[in-house]
C-alpha cells in the first residue's frame, strides 16, 4: 500500500494504537493477550490488505481509527432500546472522528485529507454512489466481523434461534457491495455450523 509520507503515516497509526492500548479489556491475540481495540484495530488493517491491497492512505487510516477508544461510551451509556441504540452509534460515528482529527491534524496532515479520513469514519451519507472507498471500508467491517467476531457473538446469544442469527447477518451482509459478498468464502474459514448460518445467510440476500 502508497502513502504519501511514509513516516508520516506510520506516525498517525502508532497514535491510533497508543489509544487503543488504553483498553482495559482484553483478550488473546496471536498468542497474546492485548486490549481490544488495538485488536479490532489491526484485524481492520489486515483484512483491508487482503480485501483491497491498493487502498488510498485515507481509508487505510480510516479504517485504522474505526473503533478508537470505543470504550470511552459503553452501550449502557444510552436507553436499551433501538433509538438508544442509533443514539449511541451516531455518537460513536462523530466521538471517533474528533480523535482522529486531532491526531492526523497532530501529525501533519492537511485539511482535505483529514476531512476525508473522518467523513469516512463517520460514515458520512454517500452522495455519489460511485464512493467506492465507502463501500470498501462498510465491506471490510462486515468481513473482519463474520472471521473475528461472529463465533462470539453467537456463543453469547444462545437463546437465539438459528432464524434469527440469519436475519442480523442478512442485515449485516445487505450492507456490502456485491464484491465485498463475493469474496467471503475466498477470504474466511468459518467453522462448519457457522459456515452453514453463514451460506444460508447469503442465499437470502
Amino acid at each position: 500500500m502508497k502513502t504519501s509520507n511514509p513516516f508520516k503515516f506510520q506516525q498517525a497509526i502508532a497514535r491510533f494504537d497508543e489509544l487503543n492500548a488504553l483498553d482495559p479489556v482484553t483478550e488473546m491475540y496471536e498468542e497474546k493477550i492485548l486490549p481490544k481495540e488495538l485488536i479490532y484495530g489491526q484485524r481492520m488493517s489486515k483484512m483491508l490488505n487482503r480485501f483491497t491491497p491498493d487502498a488510498s492512505e485515507e481509508l487505510q487510516l480510516a479504517v485504522r481509527c474505526q473503533h478508537i477508544q470505543r470504550w470511552q461510551i459503553p452501550r449502557a451509556s444510552y436507553p436499551m432500546t433501538k433509538t438508544g441504540y442509533h443514539q449511541w452509534r451516531n455518537q460513536l460515528k462523530n466521538f471517533h472522528a474528533d480523535i482522529a482529527q486531532s491526531v492526523l491534524k497532530d501529525v501533519g496532515y492537511d485539511d482535505i485529507l483529514v476531512s476525508r479520513v473522518c467523513s469516512l469514519v463517520r460514515k458520512d451519507p454517500v452522495q455519489d454512489d460511485d464512493d467506492d472507498e465507502a463501500k470498501t471500508l462498510e465491506d471490510v467491517v462486515v468481513l473482519v466481523f463474520l472471521e473475528s467476531y461472529l463465533g462470539e457473538f453467537v456463543a453469547s446469544h444462545a437463546d437465539y434461534e438459528i432464524a434469527k442469527f440469519q436475519d442480523i447477518l442478512v442485515k449485516s451482509l445487505r450492507k456490502m457491495s456485491k464484491e465485498g459478498r463475493s469474496s467471503i468464502t475466498k477470504l474466511i474459514f468459518l467453522p462448519d455450523e457457522l459456515e452453514l448460518v453463514l451460506r444460508s445467510a447469503l442465499a437470502k440476500v
